[in-house]
């Protein structure tokens, strides 16, 4: 047993969006959660005891960022990604959906074009659609449970006049795809020719499985020139989501300035002490940790697809390459989606994500969080296969 990961520990009653919003999202307490993306494992022991030797610290006032701060992000992606970044390419700012919205406010007026490439992670939606710009899908082609880039078709998509950005979504959310040197440099010779922006969300660029191939940085392939926005973020690598910040790494000094410009309007560059805190404890200290939970994460992405492929063969799912999170692909079941949420939540009392949220390609989709002790996974899939088995 895994002491570090196989014990469950109650989330109930803590604020935590996963448990407590249940009621609200699923209309039943109940359900077994595996849907919001952050995890049911405590953080790394030195990130909670740096967050709990700064509360021991009895003023909480307006703080700085410190010098070691960016001294542990710049090593760390030194270090297990070869990415080399300079102290002033950095911006700390709230999270990665707010430097969503900020850069479709900094690199497109209202009504131009942003690209995303659906079934992809909803504030991809949310983040154009709510700052008055445009949607432009370029969906992936999906060829039996694989995903791919349809690049003749973002290299239209970008042709068009008013198109400025692209949101790229590298580790895939959901499809779980760690996209390939060539797919990268793809698409960053699609951008230079049209002149596009690319913001790279990369949150998790970690969380790549050890039986798959590496994550490439996009920031490694893009020359001094690119017009590159690279948001990343120890959140999801050490279970931190709830802290509440991230950093941008822009080289380009004219997009730099761009993306201050919307945060400054909105008085958003303050620093959090608890925020810089668990930030720089986990990027310093974080390591050891975070190997454990991969190996962990990968028996447990082993053990769902084996006894779905047992229990539930119309429940389709390949092996996703990163992130923790599986992309089931429930359209042999032959329902609708209303249907299909009704058969997890009602019947099997599990509350997955509708895989229509990431854009009509995930209908008939679920998506399923991984990241929870194993005995979780164990109660989940019986009762799923006990809900198939009176289906």
């Amino acid at each position: 047993m895994n002491h570090l990961f196989d014990q469950p520990f109650s989330r109930a009653n803590t604020g935590a969006v996963k448990y407590d919003a249940r009621e609200a999202v699923f209309g039943r307490e109940d359900v077994i959660p595996l849907w919001v993306a952050d995890m049911d494992f405590a953080a790394p022991e030195p990130v909670v005891t740096a967050l709990t030797e700064r509360a021991k610290h009895p003023a909480y006032g307006y703080t700085l960022y410190p010098d070691s701060l960016y001294d542990a992000m710049i090593d760390w992606y030194r270090d297990r990604h070869g990415w080399t970044i300079e102290r002033d390419w950095i911006q700390l700012v709230p999270g990665v959906v707010p430097s969503l919205h900020a850069a479709a406010m900094a690199f497109a007026e209202a009504g131009e074009g942003i690209i995303i490439q659906p079934p992809v992670y909803p504030p991809f939606f949310s983040a154009i659609q709510k700052t008055g710009r445009r949607v432009v899908e370029n969906p992936l082609i999906e060829e039996h449970g694989d995903y791919r880039m349809d690049l003749a078709h973002l290299e239209a998509c970008a042709a068009a006049e008013d198109v400025r950005i692209l949101q790229l979504c590298s580790p895939h959310n959901p499809v779980g795809r760690v996209w390939r040197r060539d797919e990268l440099e793809a698409v960053l010779d699609i951008a230079r020719r049209h002149n596009l922006v690319v913001v790279s969300d990369e949150i998790h660029c970690d969380l790549v499985f050890p039986d798959k191939p590496a994550h490439t940085m996009l920031g490694l392939l893009a020359r001094d020139d690119d017009a590159l926005v690279t948001t990343v973020a120890p959140s999801k690598t050490f279970n931190l989501p709830g802290l509440g910040l991230s950093a941008l790494v822009v080289q380009n000094p004219d997009l730099r300035a761009a993306m201050r410009q919307v945060f400054d309007s909105m008085h958003m560059l303050q620093c959090n002490p608890f925020s810089m805190t668990g930030f720089e404890a986990g990027y310093r200290h974080g390591g050891p940790w975070l190997g454990e939970l991969l190996v962990y994460l990968q028996g447990n992405r082993d053990f769902v697809i084996d006894s779905l492929r047992r229990r539930v063969p119309p429940i389709k799912v390949r092996e996703p390459e990163g992130c923790y999170l599986l992309w089931l692909d429930c359209r042999e079941l032959g329902l609708d989606d209303k249907a299909l949420r009704a058969f997890f939540v009602d019947q099997a009392g599990v509350g997955l994500n509708p895989g229509q949220t990431f854009g009509r390609q995930g209908s008939g989709f679920m998506r399923l969080n991984l990241a929870c002790p194993r005995v979780t996974l164990e109660r989940a899939l019986d009762a799923i296969a006990g809900a198939y088995e009176t289906f």
